[in-house]
């Protein structure tokens, strides 16, 4: 073990005990870039991943201004419970362990100083026991699977603990080596670029041990899952959707999710409900909402028709009489009670809305002035207009006209707002020309 007196966190960062907090994060960043493992030989790696450990861990105590006045006063030392060690000075490994909690990571190496390397398959940041991850994954499902429930049996493929070796992943009194890459905690540390010139460290699951801290050599391994602890299997999973289910409805299996030898028990499969549009219907909680598309003469004197194909298949037939001259007019509304979606865990439904769309007939359907005369005799006579100022106009001019689509055209090239029949409302917009006036 190093002693205390045989740290100097300043030499470390190549910096002077008066230097900024600028300076030392500069110096950081620039001893850093240098001696990450990335960077060097494979041959020089371990002694690279030892020095940017200790360039890490001695950027932490400086850049804080508390912890680099006691660092100051007392060296390492000042961090060290109860006195130095029977004849020896404070472990580096325990003084970190103190200032920024157990398991934080010492600086192996570095002058004999003790690593973390006897860890081995237990490092921080791998699972221990507990429920596995669940797997969540959409399922689209159309309105008519939503009406009427749905089940449906599928094959999944999942990894399941090798019966063979248990999950230990090696033969039987096979012992499992120390990973050299990770010194057996199962992580590793490796910079990423946040901005120009600026890194920052990450810590995650060693690639050689797959985050175990500890393998086995090829001849020690179990034969049937060659190592991996796991199989895959095939199981077949019926999958039941309630009627009146919704978007965003969780569908669980409790247990399917693949197998960890790590977890008590394996996680969940949850399908999350995703509704596809409908042509006809349109849905909001139990109920639903369609287009009623009658003719100008329906609308005038009633009719006795389906209206509309429910998603069960039933015709839907409405019986519209229209006593004393009473009529249906556009995106008036129908509601039919008990015609809507299932409610879940229930015997009642929610109400079917039928907005009145009136389609005018074609043109030409007059033939001539007899018939124009026959529809206006059957007609309701016209009422006299009345006009904005109350009195008819003295002065009369008869103009011509043209038929137009839309008001696209209307106020166009003309910079109002207000062209084109209403107002646009874009709020990036009006938030700009608020400014502009201030």
């Amino acid at each position: 073990m190093a002693s205390a007196d045989d740290i100097d966190l300043y030499e470390l960062l190549n910096i002077t005990q008066g230097a900024s907090k600028s300076e030392i994060k500069k110096a950081y960043h620039k001893a850093a870039l240098s001696s990450h493992p990335d960077k060097v030989p494979v041959d020089e790696r371990e002694e690279a991943d030892i020095k940017f450990k200790a360039i890490s861990q001695a950027y932490e105590i400086l850049s804080d201004d508390d912890k680099r006045s006691m660092y100051d006063q007392h060296g390492m030392a000042a961090f060290e419970q109860g006195g130095g060690h029977a004849g020896h000075g404070p472990d580096l490994d325990d003084i970190l362990a103190q200032m920024f909690g157990a398991g934080a990571g010492g600086m192996p190496g570095m002058g004999g100083m003790g690593g973390m390397g006897g860890m081995g398959g237990g490092g921080p940041g791998r699972r221990s026991g507990g429920k596995g991850k669940p797997e969540v994954q959409q399922y689209e499902v159309t309105l008519e699977e939503l009406y009427k429930g749905k089940t449906t049996r599928f094959a999944s493929t999942k990894k399941v603990i090798c019966e063979h070796c248990k999950g230990n992943g090696g033969k039987e009194k096979a012992k499992a080596k120390p990973c050299d890459s990770c010194k057996g905690r199962g992580q590793t540390t490796k910079l990423r670029p946040v901005g120009p010139g600026l890194v920052t460290q990450e810590t995650v699951p060693c690639s050689t041990c797959s985050g175990r801290g500890s393998f086995f050599a090829e001849k020690d391994k179990c034969k049937k899952c060659k190592g991996a602890r796991t199989n895959s299997a095939k199981k077949i999973l019926e999958l039941y959707i309630p009627p009146g289910s919704r978007e965003g409805d969780k569908i669980v299996l409790a247990g399917e999710a693949d197998q960890d030898p790590d977890d008590d028990e394996p996680g969940d499969i949850i399908f999350q409900l995703v509704e596809e549009q409908h042509k006809t219907f349109h849905r909001a909680g139990p109920d639903l909402q369609a287009e009623l598309n009658i003719s100008l003469s329906e609308a005038l004197t009633g009719f006795n028709r389906i209206v509309v194909t429910h998603l069960d298949g039933r015709g839907i037939k409405l019986r519209v009489e229209q006593p004393e001259g009473k009529v249906l007019r556009p995106d008036q509304v129908l509601r039919i009670r008990g015609e809507g979606m299932p409610i879940k865990r229930s015997d009642t439904k929610g109400d079917l809305f039928l907005t009145v769309n009136v389609e005018f007939p074609k043109d030409g359907w007059l033939k001539d002035q007899a018939a124009v005369d026959r529809v206006k005799a059957a007609l309701p006579p016209q009422e006299p207009v009345t006009f904005a100022t109350g009195e008819t106009p003295e002065v009369v001019d008869e103009v011509d006209f043209e038929e137009v689509e839309n008001l696209e055209e209307f106020g166009a090239g003309s910079d109002d707002p207000r062209a084109g029949g209403e107002w646009e409302d874009d709020g990036d917009e009006a938030q700009g020309a608020q400014c502009a006036q201030q």
